[in-house]
This record gives structure tokens, C-alpha cells and sequence, in this order.
């Protein structure tokens, strides 16, 4: 096997999806002994440590059962009454971003539950996510998990309304729409963007800047978390320094943003990016203007992406948990279409690395 070193994926993750993909396809047979930690361990590359990880996953998805000190084999894979139903999941791009480990989750636990995943990348586009969803229908699926789009709540209801003709039971996933009555899986974002605006101040910044969307419902409780933490601390907001992009994500955009936002350095010592990738567009901004992270200015994300060019302090979310929350909502939601609706709310941490500077006197 290949492992993509330079891939979003985590390497357990790889690991994982390989050995997966044989037991399903019957490389593997039930009863049969899978290669052992060490000889995984020379085969991939990676870690016993990985390695360890992506067994331990195996197991708890139910596909082998570990025997200490003989090896691990393959467990029977028992038919549930899902056998046979399908779930639509609709993401914004599954080769970037979250959407990779989102939709892993939701794999696992598909599978664990006997459930058919049809994966369906939006591009974050209302057209494509409506073209998805009238596809889906088509095919008469159990039910689906909607990450909504780049556009109005209002649009985005508009969009799933269909599903709602068709009887088929919706699953938001990480962002919400307001008023919508459906059921929803996503993180705490408001009390995860105080958290980290507190994690700055403590550091000893009182001017921060801020750059985000305001089109995505996570992104803009963070924007009211940082917001609400300024506001208990009497700390200034300054609008030049303070975006909120109307549009969705475009790397040329946001990279302009920064740079708009780095010239007026007399304004703030440390940058909240809305998420990650704004981050690292960033860091390519301050290297083009000849400025360095953290001696310059600190800067903290959101996500805890796997980053391999930068030492990033963000917020981590359960976006693996997140996806597995997703499909065991939607079977609660199949198997009971008339419960009440249900908010699952995960909780994020920081995670401390080397981007921030302590300026404390």
C-alpha cells in the first residue's frame, strides 16, 4: 500500500480505508488473520502508534476482533435491519477542508449500521447541491445529510425542500439554518471562539483582528463568540481590521483581505482566522510583505486541519465524530419520522502550538 504524505486524510485514516476496502471486498475473509501491527508497520511506514490507532477503529467499526498476543481477524459482518438502505451526504469539497474526515465518520458508522453512502460534492454551489439532491430523490434514498451551501438560509430551505415533498428524512451536519425544524450535528462554536479570543487576551493582546464569512452559520457564531469576548473585556473592535466576506470561500479573495489586514498592523498584534485555510492564506501574506509568525504578529485558527507548512494554535472540532453523530441521527430520524427535533452539540478544545507570542509585560 501507498500512503499519501501529502494528502489531507490522516494516516491512520488511510491505513484504515485500505484495510477496510479489502475486507469488504473479500481479500479478507471472515475468521482470516489480517497482517500483524509490525508487519502493518513495515508495510506502510507509519507508526505502531498509527498503526494501533487504525486497528482500534477496525474494531470498534466492527470488522475485526483483536486477540492479544495472536493477532487480529476478521469478524463476521452481521445484516441489520438498515441492510439495504441508502444515505445521501452532501458536502462542500471532499478533497479539502474538513469534508474528508466528515465524511470517514459517517463511512464507519454507515457501514457498522449496514447503510449505503452516496457521497455528493456541492462545491459549496446552490445549482450543484439542488442537481444532487433531485438526483438522490431518483434514487429513492433512506435519507440524507445536508451540509448547506454557501447562500442564504433561505435559499438553502428552498433547496432541500424537495426532500421534504419527497417524505425523505434531512440530517443538517456542521452548519445550521435558522428556522429550518430539522435535526442538527455541529459543534459550539460560540463558546469554542470565546474560548480562544480568552486563550489572546491572555496572551496579552487587546487588539485583534478578525477575518471570516458571514455566510456560514458556524462561522458567524464564532464572529459573535470573539465579538462577545471583546465586548466583556471593554476591548476595541476596529472595522478596518474586522472582515466579514458576503461570498463563499475563494482563496484570491481572502488572500487580498490579509493583505489588506497586515498593512494596517498598527491596528492589532494578533489575527483570528475564521478557520484554518484562511490562516494559511495569512501566513503567504506575510511572507510576500516580509513579515513573520509569531515575531511580527500571532495569529490562531479554527478547525485543527491537519497542516503540514505551519505550527497553527486553533480550535480542534470532533469533525470525525461529527460525521458518525450525522448517520446515527438520520436512522433515528428513518426509524421515527415524528420525534422531537434534536441539536447535538459537540465540544471543541484549543490546541497550543507556536503561532501566538506571549506580549505580556
Amino acid at each position: 500500500m501507498v500512503i499519501n504524505n501529502k494528502s489531507s486524510v490522516p494516516k491512520y485514516f488511510q491505513l484504515q480505508t485500505w484495510l477496510q476496502d479489502r475486507i469488504e471486498q473479500g481479500y479478507y475473509s471472515t475468521n482470516d488473520k489480517i497482517p500483524t501491527e509490525n508487519e502493518l508497520v513495515k508495510l506502510s511506514g507509519l507508526s505502531r502508534a498509527t498503526v494501533r490507532k487504525s486497528l482500534r477503529n477496525l474494531e470498534n467499526n466492527g470488522f475485526i476482533i483483536r486477540k492479544k498476543r495472536i493477532g487480529s481477524f476478521v469478524k463476521r459482518l452481521k445484516k441489520s435491519s438498515n441492510y439495504g438502505k441508502t444515505v445521501g451526504l452532501l458536502v462542500p469539497d471532499i478533497r479539502s477542508g474538513y469534508a474528508p474526515i466528515l465524511a470517514r465518520g459517517a463511512e464507519d458508522e454507515a457501514v457498522k449500521n449496514d447503510i449505503s453512502l452516496i457521497l455528493c460534492n456541492t462545491d459549496d454551489n446552490p445549482r450543484q447541491a439542488s442537481y444532487h439532491i433531485e438526483r438522490l430523490i431518483k434514487l429513492s434514498v433512506s435519507g440524507v445529510i445536508y451540509i448547506p451551501v454557501a447562500a442564504t438560509d433561505r435559499k438553502n430551505i428552498q433547496i432541500i425542500s424537495k426532500l421534504k415533498k419527497a417524505n425523505i428524512p434531512i440530517v443538517l451536519a456542521d452548519r445550521g439554518i435558522k428556522n429550518s425544524g430539522l435535526d442538527l450535528v455541529t459543534t459550539n462554536n460560540f463558546k469554542g471562539s470565546r474560548q480562544i479570543t480568552q486563550y489572546l487576551i491572555d496572551k496579552g493582546h487587546k487588539k485583534i483582528a478578525f477575518l471570516s464569512n458571514k455566510l456560514y452559520s458556524t462561522e458567524k457564531l464564532r464572529y459573535d463568540g470573539f465579538v462577545s469576548k471583546m465586548m466583556e473585556k471593554d476591548l476595541p473592535i476596529h472595522k478596518n481590521v474586522t472582515i466579514l466576506d458576503k461570498s463563499a470561500f475563494n482563496v484570491n479573495n481572502y488572500l487580498e483581505h490579509a493583505h489588506q489586514i497586515l498593512k494596517n498592523r498598527k491596528n492589532f498584534t494578533a489575527v483570528y482566522a475564521g478557520h484554518d485555510r484562511i490562516a494559511l492564506l495569512f501566513y503567504a501574506a506575510a511572507k510576500n510583505l516580509g513579515l513573520s509568525v509569531p515575531q511580527d504578529f500571532s495569529i490562531v485558527g479554527y478547525d485543527n486541519m491537519p497542516l503540514t507548512t505551519v505550527s497553527l494554535t486553533t480550535m480542534h472540532q470532533p469533525i470525525y465524530e461529527m460525521g458518525q453523530e450525522s448517520i446515527k441521527l438520520i436512522i433515528s430520524r428513518m426509524e421515527n419520522k415524528n420525534t422531537n427535533i434534536k441539536n447535538i452539540i459537540l465540544n471543541s478544545n484549543l490546541v497550543e502550538r507556536s503561532s501566538v507570542r506571549d506580549i505580556r509585560g
